[in-house]
């Protein structure tokens, strides 16, 4: 069995260098780390977890609370944080919350209870506490949404986040959608609360508002970020006596349940009905017509959220911060008559 006298041999570095650089601590150059990472993983070294726990009052585990491993962003983010902390020799716990704010509870306890060396979550909304987690200094970055007592302000209080522009690019996808000629455009979003769904309603608000067109509430529907849900609130929209002829759909999820509308009422995507969803699916641009999409860096958040959780372990009082990344607009058919 490979030591860690072995590791530091192989990278060139010292013990402690060793020691310290799969223990994540900041102090640690980038490369010097990359390269006793591949020195560990070349010997199949594996720290000893139960010492390192003794040591560190912690294991060598991420917590990571996201709200639907169904989602293909929320899979994304999660490899992202799994790919980061593989290569630093933490392991990771995938906790699938529901958007059910008890279930969140549970989860944050139990990470609480099992001394996780850091949490990463996507807040299920208003309600989400991790005041015991920083009580305990248990380190917690916020992915996707900001924690309820910071979504407020530029300030993020002591939490890391990685946050998307998701207000300013609904609003680019809804005035693609105004350009392409349609009159009537409405907006499925999720459920109240969510920050997600906020956002992307006040951002398709605000493209209306600038396009000087009437905002018209009846042609705006909240769901469950799940297909049934918008299956649902879509055949009530389109069975209206104005029903809109364009819809930004606020998830992937929710656009297979629009999809399923529309071709239960005889209605074709673009030529009928012009779409842009959020996030680009992997099936998204193999549908007929393919569907046009707001792509998000979910991959690059999950990094992003990672890298910040293991510096913060290994300083804990660096200053917070937020990263604020940009969505693209991808159009294809489903946008256009």
């Amino acid at each position: 069995m490979a030591t860690i006298s072995d590791v530091a041999a192989l990278a060139g570095v010292s013990t402690a260098t060793v020691s310290r650089a799969l223990n994540g601590k900041a102090t640690v150059a980038p490369e010097l780390v990359e390269r006793v990472a591949a020195a560990a993983t070349s010997l199949g070294y594996r720290p000893h977890g139960p010492a390192r726990n003794l040591r560190r009052q912690e294991t060598a585990v991420l917590a990571l609370l996201i709200s639907d491993v169904e989602n293909p962003f929320f899979t994304a983010v999660a490899r992202g944080v799994e790919d980061v902390a593989h290569g630093r020799g933490y392991s990771v716990v995938l906790c699938n919350t529901d958007e059910d704010a008890a279930k969140e509870r549970r989860y944050l306890d139990v990470a609480l209870q099992e001394r996780v060396a850091g949490v990463i979550l996507s807040p299920t909304g208003p309600g989400t506490d991790v005041s015991a987690l920083a009580e305990r200094g248990t380190p917690v970055v916020a992915v996707d949404r900001p924690l309820p007592d910071c979504s407020g302000s530029l300030d993020p209080g002591p939490f890391d986040m990685v946050l998307v522009d998701t207000r300013l690019a609904a609003a680019t996808a809804t005035a693609h959608l105004i350009a392409q000629g349609y009159e009537r455009v409405g907006c499925l979003t999720g459920p109240a609360g969510v920050r997600t769904a906020d956002d992307r309603l006040a951002g398709y608000r605000d493209a209306i508002r600038s396009a000087g067109l009437r905002s018209d509430p009846r042609r705006v529907r909240r769901a469950a970020y799940k297909a049934a849900g918008a299956h649902a609130a879509a055949l009530d929209l389109l069975r209206s006596p104005e029903p809109p002829d364009a819809l930004l759909v606020a998830n992937s999820p929710m656009a297979i349940g629009v999809l399923d509308a529309l071709r239960e009422l005889g209605l074709r995507p673009g030529r009928d009905v012009g779409i842009v969803c959020f996030d680009d699916a992997a099936w998204a641009g193999l549908v007929d017509p393919p569907l046009s999409v707001v792509a998000q860096p979910a991959s690059e958040m999950g990094q992003i959220a990672a890298q910040l959780l293991l510096a913060r372990i290994g300083q804990a009082h660096r200053p917070p911060t937020v990263t604020t990344l940009g969505a693209r607009l991808i159009v294809r058919a489903s946008s256009h008559r």
